[in-house]
């Protein structure tokens, strides 16, 4: 296992956790641990990076931060990475929707590309995650699903808080069949 993984020992399984089988369309950002087991979780640490980020509100709209983003990376001859990351929050109906979206740069060390409309080209610190991976649509309820597991994994774990906000990483573009999407979703944690 990676010195930037640890498997936690959640609903008997076993320590030793091999990475989740997920459909490789682009390479990892440099330094990125793989991904994990499904409904295994685990503890993950990701260097520092850099990313174009685009919100709903300045892409037009959730349906159109993908392709805002591909035009950067396009436009800036940026090869393409995944995972891509994806952040949510709450709306007037109290119900989550996905508020912003980030391509991540295959290394902090890549000039930044001309951010254009609706795009802000950010640098990321180093970070510790809990992080569960989870197969299927990337859909806000399942989103839901499993970031109540990982709150379930702080309550009963005190030597960890959580550290930011939590986030979904999606490794499969929109052509891969939702049922065979990978994805993990994650909450930046400190030890106490």
């Amino acid at each position: 296992m990676s010195e930037t993984t640890q498997a936690v020992a959640v609903e008997n399984a076993p320590a030793e956790q091999p990475t989740a089988w997920v459909w490789n369309e682009a390479k990892l950002p440099e330094g990125f641990p793989p991904p994990g087991k499904v409904g295994v979780v685990m503890i993950k640490k990701y260097p520092a990076y850099r990313a174009a980020r685009t919100s709903a509100t300045q892409a037009g709209g959730e349906s159109r931060m993908f392709g805002v983003l591909f035009n950067h990376i396009k436009q800036n001859q940026i090869p393409m990475t995944t995972p891509v990351e994806m952040n949510y929050a709450p709306v007037a109906s109290g119900k989550m929707e996905e508020s912003d979206m980030a391509f991540m740069y295959a290394s902090p060390d890549k000039p930044k590309g001309t951010a254009g409309a609706g795009v802000e080209v950010v640098d990321t610190a180093p970070m510790t995650v809990v992080s569960i991976g989870l197969r299927g649509g990337y859909t806000t309820g399942n989103y839901e699903k499993h970031f109540e597991k990982l709150e379930a994994f702080l309550a009963a774990n005190p030597q960890w808080q959580r550290a930011g906000e939590p986030r979904r990483l999606g490794y499969n573009s929109p052509f891969i069949p939702w049922f065979l999407r990978y994805s993990e979703v994650q909450i930046p944690i400190t030890a106490r």
